[in-house]
Formats: C-alpha cells, structure tokens, sequence
C-alpha cells in the first residue's frame, strides 16, 4: 500500500472536513419563508402597468446632473434624458441614489429587487447557477392578480422565475458573455419596441434587463470609448420608450448595482453599491406635495459635495407594488418611497400597509426554526413598532428602517457550535500534520514503515468516530456535520497521542516565526488590507539566513552560487511587487500597474511589449538552469524547444490579440477574425502542452543522456545528467501545469509567472548549495572527514542533511507573492472574468468555470506542485550494490536513495500543507472572533474564503505532485538504472558542479 498517497490524502479530507464545519456555522443562507401576502389591503392604484429596465451595472453618477470630479467625459453627462426630464416635469420624474446591498452581482440583485428580502454573503455562489425563486415576490402577487408579464433581456430571470412570464412575451439572452457588447441590447430592442407600440398592451409588467454597460465595464472599463457610446444607445432607447409610454404605463430605470473604477463589482465598495435609480409618469404626477423632510434621506456620492437624494434599492419593491394596486410581498424588507404618495392620506396609509406587513414577517420569522437570530434585536424591534403604532409617519418610517437595520446585522448570521466545531478540526489537523512531519523526520530512512505503523490505526480511528458522530440523528442533529466531525476528530487525536508533535524554542526560528507572525497578523484590518505589500517582505527575509551561511561556506564556488542565487531570487521577488491591483482600501496610497490604469481593464503597453519576449526567454532561462547539472539532456532537448516554447509563446499571443480586439486596435473589421485566432491559439496550448507534452514526458520522463565506449576491453557507460536525474524530469511535469497557468494569466501576469520561475530555480539552488554546505561540516565533524569525497557514504543517513519546515517557507510565500502579482486580491470584484472566455466566445461549461479557477488560484496551485523539487532538485540515484555488499550493507543502493528521496517529497508537501492550513486556522479564528466587526464581510470573511481556495489549491496540487510526478519520476529512475554496475553508472554525484 502507498502510504505515502494516504498520508497526504488523509491530511486533505481533515482540512475538508475543518472547512465544511466552520463555513457551515459561519456562512449561513437566510431562511426563505415560503408565506404568501394575501391580503386586499393596498392603496389606490396610480398606473394599470409598468415597464422595468435595467441597464446593468448603471452607477449613479452616469445619470446625475452632478457629476464628480474630475469628470469623465466617457461616462459623465452622456445619458443625460433622467436629468433632463426631471428638470423639465419635476413632478412626474425622480432620480435616486439607490444603495444596493453587497454582494453586487445580478443574480442577487435580481433577488432583492423582487423579494424586498437581502442577500447573505454565501448567495454570491449561486451566482453561476441561480435557482429559482421560492419565496414571496413582485412576479407572484402579479401572477395572482391575474396581470401578464413581459420579459426580455438577461436569460438570469428565466432561472429565478421560470414560470412566470408570458411564452409569446419571453426573449432571454445569454449573460455571461462579456465580450458581446451588443447581442443582448439589440435582442431587448427588437422586442421591447414592438410591445410598447401594440395597441392592444398585451402586458401588464414588462422587464427589459440590457447588459451592453456592465459588459463594456468587465471588458474595457468605464473610461472608454466604447463605454460612450453604450450610454448614447441607452439615452436613445430611453428617449424613444418615453415617446411610446401611455399615460397608464409607469417606467422605472435602474442599475442592478454599480461598478468600481476598473468596471467590475461583487463587493461592497462604495462605487459598486450606488446605482442608479430613475422613475417616471407620462400621464399624473407622481407627487403632489412635498413628503416631510424627517423621511427623506441624503447620501453624497464619492467625489462630489452635493448629496442626492437616496434610498435603499429595495425600496423600489413596496413602492412599485402600491402604484400597481398590489400587496407588498410577505418577505420585503423595504420601505416605501414617500414622494409617491403624496396624495390626501396616501402616505400615512402606505406606511401603514409598510409597516404592518414587516411585522408580519418578523413574527413569522421568529416562530420559525430560526427564530433565535431575532433575539438580540428584538428588544429594539418591539420598541419602534409600538412607537409606529400611534400612528406617526416618522415613527412608521423608522420602525421600517430599525427592522432592515436589525435583518441586516441578523444575516451577518452565525453558528457557534458548528463555527467551534471547524476550528477544533482545523486546529487539530494542524498538529496532526506537524505530528506527521516530526514523525516522519525522525523515521529517517524508516518513515514507510513509520506509516504503515500509525496511518491504519488513524483511519480505522476515523472510521469509528465518523459511526459514533453519525449516531448523533438519533439525538435530532445532523448526522453529516456530527459524522464529519467525529471521523476527523477521533483521527487527528490518533495521530496526536500516537506520535505527539514535539517541538522546541530553537525550531521557532525566523522561518516558523514567519509563519506565526503571518497568521496573526490577519487579526489586524490594515494587514488585510496590505498583505500583498508585507508578502514579498517576508519572501526576501525567509532566505536571508541562508544566504549568510553562504558568507561562511568552505568553497568560494559554494559562496558565490549561495549569495548570487539568493540576489536573484530576492530581484525577482522585488520585481514582482512592480505588479499591483489595488483595494478600495488601499487607496489613495496603492497605484495600480496590472492594468493600463484603475478605470481600463487592458494591460500596459510595457507588458503587450514584453508579452513576447518573456515567453521565448522562459524556456531558455530554464535550459541554462538545467546545464549547470548538465540536465539538458534526454527529452529535454525536445520538450523545452518543441514544447514548452510553443505553448508559451501561443498563450502571450492569445492575450496580444484580446488586447487588439478590445481596443479594435486593428479596426472593428477585424473583431471575428481576432476572435478566431486567440480561440484556437488557446485550444492549441491546451491541446499542445497536456496531450502531446503529458505524454512525452509519461513515455520518457528522464532528462539524462547515455554513452557507451569500450576502452581496453572493457564496457564504461557515461550518463550525462545523472547528477539531477530525480530534480529535471520533475521540473518538466510541473512546467506543464506551468504552462497552463501561464496561458489562464492575463500579459502583466505572465511576466509575473516568468519572473517567479526565475526566483524559483534561484531558490532550488541555494538550498541545494546549502545542503552542500551543511553535509560537509557534518563530513568534517565525522571521525573520517575523508568521506565528504566519498559520493556512496555522503548518501548514508549520519552524513544526509535533513530537510526542514523552514525550507518550504519561502516557496510558499512566493505562491502566495504571485497570487497577488498576477492581479488578484481577497476581493469578489478582483476575480478575472476574461479568463471565462478563453476557450470560447461565450460561457461554456464547465470549461469556463474551469479557466477561472485556474486564473484566480491556479498560482497557488502551481507552487504547491513545486514543493517536491525542494526534496528532487539535484539528487542523484545511489548505486546499486553488490550480492556481496547486499549482505555486508556497506553500500546505499538504488532502493535505499529512492525511499530517501521519497519520504523528502513527503516532508515538502506536508510542509507546504501545513503552512496554508496556519494562514486558514489564522484567518477563521481572526473571523469568528470578529464577526460582529464593522468590517467582517469586507475584510474578513474574503480573506478567509481566499484562505480556503488557497488551501484547496495547495492540498491537490500536491497529491498531482506526488501522486503523479514523484511517483512516475522515480520509477523511470528504477527501471533505468537498477542493477547497472555501480562503478560504470555512477559518477560523482558532484558532477553537477562542472561546468
């Protein structure tokens, strides 16, 4: 049995188990209660119908007569009919700033507009795959009534309400493809028009949902051309529905959300959650007199000193459905706009039906399962009601806005038992994998059956602590959180107890403090906000103590290769920290330079230069590291040139012709054309580097090359290469998930990825040389210091160098350092939706999912798989003994340096795991103990769920390293050179030293 696989794939089910249970206590889905408003109680009707547009993603100021400053002349006073008609009939016509509650993605946006009801935090994954509606809505009270709905736009709807709207008035289009600009808004004009402009108003509720402004916004950002002239179009759609409205027909405009300065959205940034808001009657006004001013609200819009009148974006749903003479859904949560009710007694009634109705619903909530979550706010909640009961309208309309206040602080909703119960399993977990790696150190060259002595009885531990945690449903509980938790707890205390994870005040040296000083910095905001920038620090500081023993090496060659890697490794980590995207946070002291600027989503031009050059460089970079072991050789000669080149160069062009098509740098002519071409290149690097590289390297992984010469009689076979015959097949597999990643990575991240594989082999051979080092003091500390020139005991265990935590230390910091680098944050609105398309014009899944996943963690990922080189890089195979050495054991045989080898690989991965799996215990303790802090879904929360992916990413990519990799490389190694006369087939394992 491979104990090896298991070990790793048992530390990965506990960090599963860890995350289940604390996200499940900390990301929890608000309670939908599926009661119904039945009630006829409703004010006078205003209109008999409705047309609802939205243009996504409208942020307020693209609408506003006062714009902030500087002013844009791509997106300011370009849609200018709202202003001019509120201008002109202020009356009949309002402009709000409306605050859409994060996350701003449309799916919830969708939701909240409908239901009245928030969002919670964990929705934005339903975000790729809505499902439908199942509470009270606009769309059912319409239903009920018996009025026809329209719908065209954004095929989202049909997900939400797949039964809603009448067949022959039902036009959805694709949403997901941001590169299409104009599909969906032409599709919702060549039917909108024709239904306003029949006689007959077949309807009664009509949607139009254009897209063209929030794909202008992913794809170029607001500062463009194209952005111009997507506003001009809606200014003249809008004019053209206002010239086709009746008298009858009310029309509301609005952004589902805003967009932040690089055009995209999901947080709760300021930009990203002031959308636009536009209501207009043709036919009465919508106010007669002025509301009192103690309902009114003001809200001044970033850059400007006017404030504006705002309101919550749910506030559209009450209102709305008391013009159209509905009842408010059961589960609204929104307040009714009082300049619309103007009229006689209008206003107190409709606060009165607002009110009423969110009690209801708060009643119904608190009887219900989750009742409990009202307890902290009850005691306000009954307050303002009795208050609103005398009748008061700002008293109504304070009642109405304490309940939203207090839902809100609800919904930031937590369970303590299964929050605990994460970060018992994730804690433990974390000293069973140190358990594991002193275990295993220790063991030496006997850590298999080390394992095989401690990993059954573990998982036979698990197996009956997840029986006993499933009996918990005899009790009413859960059995699958119980299950998961007693099979993860009783085994992580197995290993514990089995093999007590051992520690001292000497091994808390820089390194680990590193790490420990990393994860409790995530207690603090400001680090939140400025990991990126403290990232590389740490990077550069956890190689300094290797680079001062070179200062000490015997060798000068020793001296010079430890020092002089160790200043490459330090000047690429420095020049990765040239590519930054910015936090909202970080501002005003972060400059973005991963883009053209904050407001365009196009690289620099300096990266559309370099595009190219890096990517024929890299490959030759990576030779000339290779010929310093003279592991250049084999299938090396053919992988590099004919493989690995194509590949990289393939995906910059793919990234040169986006950046061509999105600027219609070539004239839009030439947009299907550029289309085609980055399409295919794309399939060709997939199709290049995993089918034909994979199987070249499976078929023959080795880069060594063989001779044969007979001199005086005798066979002498020369192996070139042999010196790093375990650490360059290696470095060949990871290049292929290199190349993938490379080709995910927009051009500025490219060059990032060049440079930290320049910083990555930097580093393997300063380690390596430090080894060196370190294997001749012990040689000299040896009663035979003769035997450092002795390759064959240099191998035995009193002379190997052990490997430590700390060597794993600055490999995951430059995971973590490229991750920023290549223009990611803990941020929603950071994700890289380019990357979705880059198999095909539109969403195609899972393909799609696929590509931005790799994009975002694939970083991660990819430095996870390189942790076996740490163990590889540079180790020769041992010689294979005589029968009669065999039975003296004198010599280390080929068996004996492949175990060595493979329980160092195991080390690295567990290292690596283990230090992700800290930055997770840091980052869910920092959340759970400041959940009810201000910032917890804007700071927190995001970095912890980036500490999950980052986690996820490490933990499989190194089971593909070991499992894979390690595995194939040493069986090639095997059958190649097991049995060969050690004389003939082994070189000085030196041999890496000559030039």
């Amino acid at each position: 049995m491979n104990y090896r696989i298991l070990t790793i794939l048992w530390v990965f089910l506990v960090h599963l188990a860890g995350i289940y249970l604390f996200t499940r206590g900390f990301l929890l889905m608000r309670l939908s209660l599926g009661d119904i408003s039945t009630r006829k109680d409703t004010v006078e009707a205003t209109h008999k119908r409705a047309v609802f547009l939205i243009i996504d993603a409208l942020r307020f100021d693209f609408i506003t007569q006062d714009p902030p400053e500087p002013v844009s002349p791509y997106h300011h006073n370009v849609l200018t009919l709202p202003r001019t008609l509120t201008k002109q009939r202020p009356q009949h016509s309002f402009i709000f700033n409306a605050y859409a509650d994060p996350p701003t993605t449309t799916l919830q946006r969708i939701k909240g507009l409908t239901t009245g009801s928030l969002p919670t935090f964990i929705d934005i994954g339903n975000n790729l795959g809505a499902s439908s509606i199942s509470e009270d809505s606009l769309m059912v009270q319409l239903q009920r009534a018996g009025r026809k709905s329209a719908f065209m736009g954004d095929d989202t709807w049909m997900s939400v309400f797949p039964d809603t709207f009448e067949r022959n008035m039902t036009f959805p289009f694709d949403s997901f493809n941001v590169e299409d600009l104009h599909t969906v808004d032409e599709g919702v004009i060549a039917h909108l028009f024709p239904l306003l402009e029949d006689k007959s108003k077949p309807f009664d509720f009509a949607i139009g949902h254009f897209l063209g402004v929030d794909h202008v916004g992913h794809r170029v950002g607001p500062d463009h051309p194209s952005m111009k002239a997507k506003l001009e179009q809606m200014n003249k759609v809008l004019g053209r529905v206002v010239d086709l409205l009746d008298e009858d027909t009310l029309l509301v405009v609005l952004g589902d959300h805003g967009m932040d300065r690089s055009g995209d959205h999901g947080g709760d940034g300021a930009l990203e959650t002031s959308a636009a808001m536009w209501v207009y009657s043709k036919g009465a006004p919508l106010a007669d007199a002025k509301p009192p001013s103690g309902l009114l609200q003001y809200k001044t819009f970033p850059g400007t000193t006017r404030p504006h009148r705002g309101i919550q974006q749910i506030d559209i749903l009450p209102t709305l459905s008391l013009l159209l003479g509905l009842p408010i859904p059961f589960n609204n949560l929104g307040t009714v706009i009082p300049e619309f009710f103007g009229r006689g007694n209008q206003l107190e009634k409709a606060l009165k039906l607002n009110a009423d109705q969110i009690y209801r619903y708060l009643q119904a909530y608190r009887a219900s399962p989750s009742g409990g979550e009202l307890d902290d706010g009850w005691v306000a909640i009954q307050s303002a009601w009795r208050a609103a009961a005398k009748g008061d309208l700002v008293a109504l309309n304070n009642f109405n806005r304490v309940a939203l206040s207090e839902c809100r602080a609800m919904w930031a909703q937590f369970n303590p038992g299964l929050m605990a119960m994460g970060l018992l399993i994730l804690g433990m977990g974390l000293c069973a994998s140190w358990s594991l790696f002193v275990g295993v150190s220790d063991a030496k060259s006997d850590w298999e059956k080390w394992l095989g002595n401690h990993i059954p009885k573990c998982l036979f531990a698990g197996a009956a602590g997840g029986l006993i945690g499933a009996l918990g449903l005899l009790l009413g509980q859960n059995a699958v959180n119980f299950a998961a938790f007693g099979a993860a707890l009783a085994s992580t205390a197995t290993m514990i107890v089995l093999s007590p994870p051992v520690t001292s005040l000497a091994s808390l040296r820089t390194p680990p403090l590193t790490l420990i000083l990393h994860s409790v910095a995530f207690f603090s905001n400001s680090f939140t906000f400025w990991e990126d920038r403290i990232v590389p620090f740490l990077a550069v500081s956890s190689v300094v103590p290797l680079a001062l023993k070179g200062f000490a090496a015997p060798t000068a060659r020793l001296r010079y290769r430890i020092v002089g890697f160790s200043v490459l490794y330090a000047a690429c980590v420095r020049l990765i920290s040239i590519s930054t995207i910015c936090r909202e946070e970080q501002q005003p002291y972060c400059h973005v330079t991963f883009y053209a600027s904050s407001s365009q989503t196009s690289p620099p031009l300096i990266a559309i230069a370099l595009g190219l050059p890096a990517a024929l460089a890299l490959p030759l970079a990576v030779r000339r590291f290779l010929k310093i072991s003279l592991s250049d050789r084999g299938v090396a000669k053919m992988y590099y040139p004919f493989i690995f080149a194509p590949s990289l160069i393939a995906g910059a062009g793919y990234w040169i012709l986006e950046w061509a098509d999105t600027t219609s740098a070539l004239g839009e002519e030439w947009t299907g054309a550029l289309r085609f071409a980055r399409t295919y290149a794309a399939r060709f690097t997939f199709a290049w580097v995993l089918l034909l590289g994979g199987a070249l390297w499976y078929t023959i992984p080795l880069c060594v090359d063989i001779s044969v010469k007979e001199e005086q009689g005798q066979k002498q076979i020369r192996v070139i290469g042999y010196a790093n015959a375990f650490g360059s097949p290696y470095l060949i597999f990871w290049t292929l998930s290199l190349a993938v990643v490379y080709l995910t990575s927009q051009l500025p991240g490219q060059l990032v990825i060049s440079l930290a594989t320049i910083a990555l082999l930097s580093y393997l051979e300063v380690l390596d040389s430090v080894r060196d080092v370190k294997a001749m003091e012990l040689a000299f500390a040896s009663a035979t210091p003769s035997s450092v020139l002795d390759p064959d005991t240099a191998l035995k265990d009193e002379y190997a160098v052990p490997f430590r935590f700390s060597d794993v230390v600055p490999l995951a910091l430059l995971g973590l350092h490229v991750f920023y680098g290549t223009g990611h944050q803990s941020t929603i609105s950071s994700i890289q939706w380019k990357a979705a398309f880059l198999l095909s014009s539109t969403v195609t899944y899972p393909w799609s999912a696929i590509t931005v996943v790799v994009n975002s963690i694939g970083p991660i990922f990819l430095f996870a798989v390189a942790a076996p080189l740490l163990a590889l890089w540079n180790r020769a195979p041992g010689p294979s003994p005589s029968k009669e050495e065999e039975k003296e054991g004198g010599v280390v045989g080929q068996k004996d340096i492949d175990n060595r080898v493979k329980g160092d690989s195991l080390l690295s991965g567990l290292a690596i795991m283990t230090y992700y799996a800290t930055l997770l215990l840091g980052t869910s303790i920092s959340a759970a103990i400041l959940r009810r802090h201000l910032m917890v879904w804007k700071v927190f929360a995001p970095r912890f769920m980036a500490a999950v992916l980052g986690v996820l990413a490490v933990d499989l990519g190194v089971l593909l390293g070991e499992g894979v990799g390690v595995e194939r490389v040493t069986k090639s190694i095997r059958g190649m050179f097991q049995g060969r006369d050690a004389q003939s087939t082994s070189p000085s394992t030196k041999a890496k030293k000559q030039e």
